[in-house]
């Protein structure tokens, strides 16, 4: 090939589109994602690439950088959205559908990240040993009344940590430090775990009450070793005082990077679907962040809550001052 052919070669390369595809980087587990990925694909015949990547997306986006594959960024609750946000790793979108579909409080006021799905931080409570309406507010919790009574994954873990930037957000430093103190001393064992593992103990007789989130009782009663776990306990929707039962998202982002920045934008808007936030519903057992759509039937049955009106920017905003308080009151040991 002459130069001038080498030269022609190159430019139309240069000049091509990449091939339409859309490539995840995802913090949930793929088989959470993958009937999403797969209606996606299915209504547009745009493939969709994931790779599951538990620890080290920070990192990893950021060594990539402008090289990085990826287009979006899934995650499971506020406090990784923030991560990736404050890294630099993502970049705003301004997107109609998106600002349409979801509610103000439930997405970044600049665009860089989005609430996709919501779930309610609760109380599972023992079906034998707390009687119905004996849980009441958050802050109850920390009452006498529970002493030796309540099971938890670590405080430090992210959904405790969202919680206690909720009550900061409703209380201040003094009360929230207290509230910790007083949950720390009604603890029937040292906090380890995931939320079914807190299901399991309440089965088990080793404590009456636990803090989870709602989808984890579907996930149970899928299991045939769990269900039994899930049968033990029902599920009670505590509030703040003036305030509502605790909500986090999952939530994507679209990347700095985005090679396919254009069909990442339509997987995004396609998340919030009705079609999309249906299959959320009925397979994650998560509630819808549109209005338009709702629950599953399973999820309805537990019953109906009103969400607590703090805004997750600011939760967000809280969580280091909230990380502080739960390693200063030393919840974990």
């Amino acid at each position: 090939m002459t130069r001038l052919g080498r030269f022609l070669a190159m430019a139309a390369l240069v000049a091509s589109p990449a091939a339409a595809e859309v490539n995840i980087y995802s913090q949930r587990q793929p088989e959470l994602i993958q009937p999403l990925v797969e209606a996606f694909t299915a209504e547009t015949g745009i493939p969709v690439n994931v790779a599951f990547v538990e620890k080290g997306l920070v990192e990893r986006l950021g060594a990539e950088g402008r090289r990085s594959p990826a287009d979006v960024v899934m995650t499971v609750d506020i406090a990784r959205l923030k991560e990736i946000v404050d890294a630099g790793v993502t970049q705003p979108l301004s997107s109609p559908v998106l600002e349409t579909r979801i509610p103000a409080e439930l997405r970044d006021p600049e665009g860089r990240w989005f609430g996709v799905t919501t779930r309610a931080r609760v109380v599972y409570a023992s079906r034998d040993r707390v009687k119905p309406g004996e849980v009441t507010t958050y802050e109850a919790l920390a009452d006498p009344v529970w002493k030796g009574r309540i099971c938890t994954r670590p405080f430090t873990h992210a959904y405790n940590v969202a919680l206690v930037a909720a009550m900061l957000y409703h209380h201040g430093e003094d009360e929230t430090r207290a509230w910790l103190q007083g949950i720390k001393a009604n603890l029937a064992r040292r906090p380890q775990g995931n939320d079914r593992a807190q299901v399991k103990a309440i089965w088990a007789g080793e404590c009456d009450i636990s803090l989870g989130n709602t989808y984890y009782m579907g996930k149970m009663l899928e299991d045939p070793e769990q269900r039994q776990w899930a049968e033990a306990v029902d599920i009670a929707f505590p509030v703040f005082e003036g305030g509502g039962t605790h909500v986090n998202v999952s939530g994507a982002a679209l990347t700095a990077s985005a090679p396919h920045r254009d069909d990442a934008v339509r997987f995004l808007e396609f998340l919030v679907s009705p079609k999309a936030q249906e299959i959320y519903a009925e397979v994650n057992y998560e509630y819808p962040v549109t209005l338009d759509a709702h629950p599953s039937a399973l999820v309805a049955s537990w019953g109906t809550f009103t969400p607590d009106n703090a805004p997750l920017a600011r939760l967000a905003d809280l969580r280091p001052a909230a990380l502080r308080l739960i390693h200063e009151v030393d919840v974990d040991n």
